[in-house]
């Protein structure tokens, strides 16, 4: 099937071509017109997750749509009337701003607010509150920033707005930093392991245009759900990678072929050498990048089990860039190669080497390896198993603030808020109180409310409860029902502004505060604890929302939607490469070798971000790890490890159907593919670790991540563990139930009985 479409593909270059051609002007007349990505939320059908769209809807500017002005003087204390006069100044265009809904500052009230000064007074603080929501706000906030430019006073911006405004600006940061150092390297790579710069040059450009598809797939998708704006970013890293992978084992297979031939065809076929390459090259780097391509998609559609979540859009757009490689790296690279012929060698440089020929380095390792299966076995097991281990201390919590580096102005400001400002450094808990109907103020339930609060602020680590029906009024139940009964227009003050920030039509919300940090196993029991509190009538709904409930939430989701989604992707990678290779051994064989290179990746995730080792050379807190990494990263790896070994035992493969002997066609297959493999994984690992450069944790973490399970897959498991197992295994490796067998046979996957017959053809 692949040859024959090899065929194809030289007959109709130039039509195959121009078809591709087509494809990419759409990929950029798409690119041009923008999409609409969004932050991370919450689990949506989890407790906190209605809660907090509850939320949304009936207080829509409840604190997520606002920013918090940080001013300062070194020489003027906040209370001082310059002080004053200036900060007034600062804010005076956005009171009068149709975009501000209200701007709140120290002096609103006398004394002033306590707790909008620092506690050495050189501090005040100023909260700005805009009439829409967060998403909306956030593209206007550059323009209220600009307006706030006090002449004596230091000013810093955090707060909502602020932080998810400096979120999207690291991540297009860290985008085209990635970009500006894993080109340039990949190209030095591919240099070296081409050594001519035309041959270079086809992988990248394929690299582009393969990212380019997968960025207008991406943003096809987010017209119709809600894709993460971390995607953008996961796409480029996934598909330079795998693109310019799958381009460099298709290019070197053709120059490979090319190789055999003197220019003149194959005799009595008809054929010129070019067309005979190219359609071998196809048979078997078509074949297996498309194969390879599978198990990357399989890989990531396991996020699909994680719907009401971002990871659900991040696996779709991660399909589509593979997709895109694959479909460019079938079609547009081998009608190039088509076109080019032999030119493929031209400029050639001193730095690389031609296609590699007879027995070398890596046909000794494996012999070697082979000698003594046990003894390389066992102990590179340890030391994987070893790396691995710190994976048993796992701590998750979801990304905030600090996922940011500290030299971004919102990082800086939240850091003064918690260190500098009374009160700030408390974990604020939402409990959220719902009616099905009517007024949640009504006379017969202010009672029940006044109940629940006196529950909250009793639990343990509770410093206080904040409400409308707790504003220190000293009042009892029976008062605050009459409070409530009086017309709402001549309430006092306190009560007018509590019903402004915390009641809706519906929804009635409490503030629960707690010392402890929002990730602590005290905050967590606080928000269970809550949840087992008796409702205060039939006719209300009591949820938990807030940092603390969706950590809590996440977890509890992702434990239970991992399993199913683990043994989907092990189940349908399973059947793959059955399809590829058409042993039921193999197959399984693969699967534990990806897991080893995941748990390797793991544990190093923990060792490095969770524990904090080595974050002051690579710039990051060390904080507990985001529950939605491990499984980005298991899905993704998952696919991506596989490349190698589908390479790897593609070549065995050849060999054995060749030979029928195991020993020789492990060690043959490990020589053709051992400096192709060297060179992808090289190169696929400068990506990642150009992308391990960002400054938003949670894209350096993935880039290292994958960085390192590349790493480990390409040496230790690829070049000592493969190997001794296939020697164990011996022709076992090959074996298939008869049916199965000639099922295989039937489905005419193995194309590489077409490359057998026509070695046979030409006696080689």
């Amino acid at each position: 099937m692949f040859s024959a479409w090899g065929y194809f593909v030289y007959r109709r270059r130039w039509i195959v071509l121009f078809v591709s051609t087509i494809f990419l002007a759409g990929s950029l007349a798409v690119l041009a017109q923008g999409a609409r990505l969004t932050p991370g939320g919450p689990v949506k059908a989890s407790e906190s997750g209605r809660a907090f769209t509850l939320l949304q809807d009936e207080l829509p500017r409840a604190g997520g749509s606002s920013m918090s002005l940080i001013f300062q003087s070194d020489t003027l204390p906040a209370t001082d009337a310059k002080f004053r006069e200036a900060l007034e100044a600062a804010v005076a265009d956005l009171r009068t701003d149709p975009r501000v809904e209200s701007v709140r500052t120290p002096y609103d009230t006398t004394p002033p607010v306590a707790s909008l000064i620092s506690n050495d007074g050189r501090k005040a603080i100023a909260i700005v509150t805009t009439n829409d929501d967060l998403a909306t706000a956030v593209k206007y906030y550059p323009s209220l920033r600009a307006k706030v430019a006090p002449s004596t006073l230091a000013v810093t911006a955090t707060g909502f707005l602020a932080i998810n405004h400096d979120f999207n600006e690291f991540l297009e940061a860290d985008l085209r930093r990635a970009e500006r150092v894993s080109l340039p390297l990949a190209l030095f790579l591919l240099l070296i392991v081409f050594g001519t710069v035309v041959a270079a040059l086809l992988p990248l450009g394929v690299g582009g245009f393969a990212v380019i598809g997968g960025l207008a797939g991406m943003y096809l998708l987010a017209r119709v759900v809600d894709v993460s704006v971390y995607a953008q970013n996961i796409v480029t890293l996934i598909g330079l990678g795998v693109a310019i992978d799958y381009s460099l084992f298709v290019v070197m297979r053709f120059r490979e072929e090319l190789a055999r031939f003197d220019g003149r065809g194959v005799p009595g076929s008809g054929a010129r050498a070019e067309e005979i390459a190219l359609a071998r090259a196809l048979s078997t780097a078509g074949r297996t990048i498309t194969f390879s391509g599978l198990t990357v998609i399989i890989g990531l559609s396991g996020m699909l089990f994680f719907d009401g979540t971002y990871l659900s859009s991040m696996g779709l757009s991660g399909a589509i860039v593979v997709g895109a490689s694959v479909l460019y790296g079938l079609t547009f690279l081998p009608a190039l190669l088509a076109i080019i012929g032999r030119r493929v060698e031209w400029l050639r440089i001193p730095l690389g080497r031609g296609p590699a020929s007879g027995p070398g380095m890596w046909h000794g390792l494996a012999n070697w390896v082979m000698r003594r299966p046990l003894l390389v076995l066992v102990p590179v097991l340890a030391v994987i198993l070893l790396t691995a281990s710190p994976f048993l201390q796992l701590r998750m919590a979801t990304s905030d603030v600090t996922a940011l580096p500290k030299s971004a102005e919102s990082r800086r400001g939240y850091d003064s808020l918690v260190g500098e400002f009374p009160g700030w450094d408390q974990t604020r808990i939402s409990v959220v109180v719902r009616t099905a109907s009517g007024d949640p103020l009504v006379p017969d339930r202010v009672a029940g409310l006044v109940e629940l609060s006196r529950r909250l602020a009793a639990l343990p680590d509770v410093l206080r409860v904040e409400s409308v029906v707790d504003l220190d009024l000293k009042l009892g139940a029976a008062e605050y029902q009459a409070l409530y009964a009086s017309p709402r227009k001549v309430l006092p003050p306190p009560v007018q502004l509590a019903l402004k920030q915390s009641v809706g039509k519906h929804v009635v919300v409490f503030a629960v505060l707690t010392a402890r940090a929002a990730s602590s196993d005290e905050a967590q029991a606080i928000v269970r604890a809550i949840r087992t509190l008796p409702r205060p009538t039939d006719a209300v709904e009591v949820m938990v929302t807030g940092q603390t409930a969706f950590d809590i939430d996440v977890v509890a989701f992702i434990v239970e939607r991992s399993k199913p989604a683990i043994l989907w992707i092990m189940f349908a990678t399973y059947v793959v490469l059955f399809l590829l290779l058409g042993s039921v051994i193999l197959p399984l064989k693969a699967v534990i070798m990806n897991l080893l290179s995941i748990a390797t990746s793991f544990g190093a995730l923990i060792w490095i971000f969770q524990q904090g080792h080595l974050s002051e050379i690579l710039n990051f807190s060390a904080a507990p790890i985001d529950p939605t990494l491990p499984v980005m990263m298991f899905c993704i790896i998952f696919g991506l490890s596989m490349d190698y070994e589908v390479l790897l035992l593609s070549r065995m493969q050849e060999e054995y159907v060749r030979t029928r002997d195991n020993r020789r066609a492990v060690a043959e297959g490990l020589e053709r593919s051992g400096r192709l493999i060297t060179g992808a994984a090289a190169i696929m690992a400068g990506v990642f670790l150009a992308f391990a450069l960002a400054d938003v944790v949670l894209i350096k973490a993935i880039g290292l991540g994958m960085a390192i399970a590349v790493i480990i897959d390409a040496t230790l498991v690829r070049a000592l563990v493969v190997p001794a197992t296939m020697r164990l295994l011996g022709d076992l490796n090959w074996w298939a139930p008869a049916p199965l067998a000639r099922l295989y046979e039937r489905l005419g996957l193995g194309d590489v009985g077409v490359v057998r017959r026509d070695a046979a053809a030409e006696g080689t």
